[in-house]
């Protein structure tokens, strides 16, 4: 009966090993098969990227489309982020030149990456850039300001009923000066702790 037992257990466990298998390969593989998707879809608000000599043959003179530009800066990093101009009207084809001014408000140099969102989502694919500051990770110095230039075109293929988009910027904190800050606050909270307990 035992020996039943265990032979059922070993048959059992190869299936069990290359559904784990499976399902890790997934794992790793939904990453870039979401992004595909999104690059695609323009979903999630995923904005496209075109060589910065493209040009458009057709600019569309016969209509408009308002854009907003927000920054916004993730709470861990030190930095203030604001557009130069808020809304603009831009025609369809068109190559379109706007600027972000970026401050670090930090003591010491910092590492950030930007992130583009365009809402509506849906239109997101119809806006592409030629140059962005979001294409690498920006490094500041203590107290640095710097205008970072942007240049996008709204494809003229964007529907009729098209009249608004947002571009928004989230940037985040990245490279390892956090994790250096976070060891340099907790060794200053140990020494005060110990100072204060040989006062």
């Amino acid at each position: 009966m035992k020996s039943e037992v265990q032979k059922a257990n070993r048959r059992m466990l190869g299936p069990l090993v290359l559904v784990v298998l499976g399902m890790f390969g997934f794992g790793f593989a939904l990453v870039p098969l979401y992004q595909v998707f999104c690059d695609i879809t323009g979903f999630d608000g995923r904005t496209g990227r075109i060589a910065a000599d493209a040009e458009y043959t057709a600019v569309d003179t016969d209509r408009w489309v308002t854009v907003e530009f927000v920054g916004l800066v993730n709470g861990e990093l030190p930095w203030d982020l604001r557009p130069e101009v808020t809304r603009m009207q831009v025609r369809p084809g068109e190559l379109i030149s706007t600027n972000y001014v970026v401050t670090n408000r930090a003591p010491e140099p910092t590492v950030g990456q930007a992130v583009p969102n365009v809402a509506p989502n849906v239109w997101s694919r119809f806006f592409n850039k030629t140059e962005c500051f979001c294409f690498t990770q920006q490094t500041l110095e203590a107290g640095e300001q710097r205008t970072m230039p942007v240049r996008f075109v709204v494809d003229p293929r964007l529907p009729q009923d098209a009249v608004q988009l947002t571009l928004s910027y989230t940037f985040f904190e990245a490279g390892a000066k956090p994790r250096q800050r976070d060891e340099d606050r907790m060794a200053k909270g140990r020494r005060q702790a110990s100072t204060e307990v040989l006062n």
